[in-house]
């Protein structure tokens, strides 16, 4: 039985007033924005639901179009019924049938937008239930507590609609009530993840990506905008990329002599530049993957000696997160298979066999001192950034950085 609706509840019960309304209309647009492609079908909002016909668009495809609009509560698949009782017994009696596994218990609610149809909620509790445990022969039994099916009836002013089943939306905030985000894109695991759960609580983000050609290659900055890809299907539209020249400053800081100090000072190079193309590109926050304890450049010492290159909050969701977690996370947002190829990132680079795990804040803001060439070559790495407008399809467009 192939739904011909689909009932969609918004946002967070935690939100009100005018909030929770501005909110909803964020996701009132994305969803106008899925459905485009879709000319049959149409939709209607009602008390902080949304309702969708299909008039015979696959449901399927716009259910996992739902799955990637975050601030969604829940959604169901839906039977429409005419305001006639013999209608709505017969949608609700092939709405159980169509349930997988078919149920042994279930119960009937019902609720009346309609005032003036000539049955209450609890009547036609009693009136459909009846109707259903008489043709399905003894296979049923109610149980008002705890059924394994609650069949629900939502009369509303013209139509009814009959559904079971509540698929749970991705939740969060609306893509972008919460401000715009640099996200520190490497070609690892982590990175994407921090951006998706970023973006799940509100963040518009644009993508910093460094890299160091030639020692990286084009499969290496190509599998950077596989995963920035990934990402834009959850957004509004697109995702801008900004591919930063970094060779040059990642090969003299391996030619100053601080072999244990190079991760330290690399970061912190990159806070630098991220946070001038932040304030270019009127950004409030910089996101990185970075997950307590994982690396070198993650203990608490490093995290505190790289952060205070920055005068933007530094936002890490994955900060306390097990690997394992992650990698689930990852999996479930489909970057995982990209985020393992095996094309190294400017990040794996000169890597020093003992790097800093404590590392001295006055002794690097003393070494960086010392090197009166890294501010032009970072001005320089900002004048040359790239910005590659990242699509859901593959129709980008680089577009030189100013």
């Amino acid at each position: 039985m192939i739904p011909q609706a689909i009932i969609v509840r918004l946002g967070e019960l935690t939100l009100k007033g005018r909030n929770r309304r501005r909110f909803e209309k964020k996701i009132l647009q994305q969803i106008t924005m899925l459905m485009k492609p879709y000319a049959r079908a149409s939709k209607h909002e009602e008390f902080g639901r949304v309702y969708i016909i299909l008039n015979g668009e696959p449901y399927q495809e716009i259910a996992a179009g739902l799955d990637r609009i975050f601030g969604l509560f829940s959604y169901s698949p839906a039977w429409i019924a005419k305001q006639d009782l013999a209608d709505i017994r017969n949608k609700a009696l092939e709405c159980i049938r169509s349930c997988e596994p078919f149920p042994k218990t279930f119960k009937v609610s019902a609720k009346r937008a309609n005032k003036s149809f000539p049955h209450t909620a609890l009547e036609l509790g009693h009136l459909i239930g009846g109707y259903i445990l008489h043709n399905e022969d003894g296979r049923l039994s109610v149980d008002v507590h705890h059924p394994d099916v609650e069949l629900k009836i939502d009369i509303r002013m013209e139509d009814v609609y009959v559904f079971s089943a509540s698929v749970a939306g991705t939740g969060g905030y609306p893509l972008g009530t919460n401000g715009k985000a640099m996200l520190l894109l490497s070609g690892g695991i982590d990175s994407p993840v921090a951006g998706w759960l970023s973006m799940r609580r509100g963040l518009e983000i644009e993508g910093v990506h460094f890299h160091s050609f030639p020692f990286t290659s084009e499969k290496a900055q190509q599998k950077v905008i596989d995963l920035t890809r990934k990402l834009a299907l959850y957004s509004s539209e697109r995702i801008v990329l900004h591919m930063v020249p970094f060779t040059e400053i990642q090969t003299k800081l391996n030619q100053a002599g601080q072999d244990n100090l190079i991760i330290t000072l690399m970061r912190r190079s990159m806070l630098r530049i991220t946070e001038r193309i932040a304030n270019e590109r009127k950004a409030g926050a910089i996101v990185t993957g970075d997950s307590l304890g994982q690396v070198a450049s993650q203990t608490l010492s490093s995290l505190q000696v790289i952060g205070r290159e920055t005068t933007l909050p530094l936002l890490r969701p994955l900060i306390m997160m097990d690997k394992v977690d992650i990698i689930k996370l990852a999996e479930k947002i489909e970057t995982m298979e990209i985020s393992i190829l095996p094309y190294e990132d400017c990040c794996t680079l000169f890597i020093p066999k003992s790097p800093a795990t404590n590392p001295n804040l006055s002794i690097v803001e003393r070494l960086e001192k010392m090197m009166d060439w890294l501010p032009a070559l970072e001005e320089e790495a900002v004048a040359k950034t790239e910005r590659l407008f990242i699509h859901r399809e593959e129709e980008d467009k680089f577009d030189e950085y100013f």
